[in-house]
């Protein structure tokens, strides 16, 4: 038992320099649908971000819902169309976006940080004129099999605008905001928005010290079906190698190539954590070691090695 309790001293201790370096930083959060997807998950990611705002961490949480918009396509007779990792959305799609990030994901979503004594509040891009956007041309794609494809995306936005007022609002009162991926123009069009992009332009906009991406996979792989291949560090040229020799592909691709404008767009540090992992956030937040991928820009890394070096 007095090991146990030594053992729980030490590590508060070893989380000291931590939590005095993030006091009143803003972290962005990402959440998948593989973490939203299971009440068991999502229950053990909202006690960790409990812990993070009970430090006085300005959190803001960006949720994704990629499996769940499939399932309900499906129900309804579509088949979804992915390319190179992001939704081509026609009118039914935007219509299933809608109803599954803004209804369902982000009532359930609040709930459960609210189970942990977190007072969060859910909105969209369209909210206050957080996010705008217009819809994105036809464009030229290499998808995942290496071949050039051209691709209407449909009902899709490229951010052009993002009024974070909002958020910092919320965050000053104290509150989580819950923001899902959709974004509107001055002429009441909705659109989808990949919740990567969504996250990456939150984070630089706020000035925010890390953007974490809550996953269904370890992190950034060299081998996909290797976790024991894990990058646990890597800077923009590190990840440009991997994705020229096609390691990273599907849903990774676009957290990765977020993190690198992150990163190199005033974000300080980037992470990609498997949410399912029980406290994963904890420990990529609080210990050395971590537990997932660090991506950081080509300053921060020189940086990051000198302080490494010095403990």
């Amino acid at each position: 038992m007095a090991l146990d309790t030594n053992k729980g001293i030490a590590g508060l201790k070893g989380a000291l320099r931590y939590v005095r370096a993030y006091r009143d930083h803003v972290f962005v959060v990402k959440l998948g649908g593989d973490v939203l997807g299971d009440q068991h998950y999502l229950d053990q990611v909202a006690e960790q971000l409990a812990l993070l705002w009970s430090l006085s961490i300005r959190i803001v949480v960006v949720h994704g819902g990629g499996p769940q918009a499939s399932a309900l396509s499906r129900r309804l007779g579509r088949e979804p169309r992915m390319v190179a990792g992001r939704r081509v959305t026609d009118d039914d799609a935007l219509d299933v976006a809608k109803m599954v990030y803004r209804g369902l994901l982000s009532t359930s979503l609040v709930s459960a940080l609210r189970s942990h004594g977190v007072q969060a509040t859910g909105l969209s891009g369209v909210d206050a004129d957080l996010l705008t956007a217009h819809r994105r041309p036809p464009v030229r794609v290499v998808g995942d099999d290496g071949a050039e494809h051209v691709v209407d995306y449909g009902h899709v936005g490229d951010i052009d605008k993002v009024d974070p007022r909002i958020l910092r609002t919320l965050m000053d009162a104290r509150f989580v905001p819950v923001v899902s991926s959709l974004a509107g123009d001055d002429e009441g069009g909705v659109y989808n928005v990949n919740a990567d992009t969504v996250a990456e332009s939150l984070a630089i906009a706020l000035g925010a010290q890390k953007l974490i991406f809550l996953t269904g996979a370890p992190g950034v792989l060299r081998d996909r079906d290797d976790p024991s291949t894990l990058v646990t560090f890597a800077d923009p040229d590190d990840l440009a190698e991997l994705m020229a020799s096609g390691a990273l592909a599907g849903g990774m691709r676009p957290k990765v190539e977020a993190c690198i404008r992150a990163a190199t767009g005033g974000v300080e540090r980037t992470h990609i954590v498997d949410g399912r992992t029980p406290d994963a956030l904890l420990m990529e937040m609080f210990t050395g070691a971590g537990c997932g991928t660090m991506i950081v820009g080509r300053k921060e890394k020189a940086t990051y090695i000198g302080v490494d070096l010095a403990d």
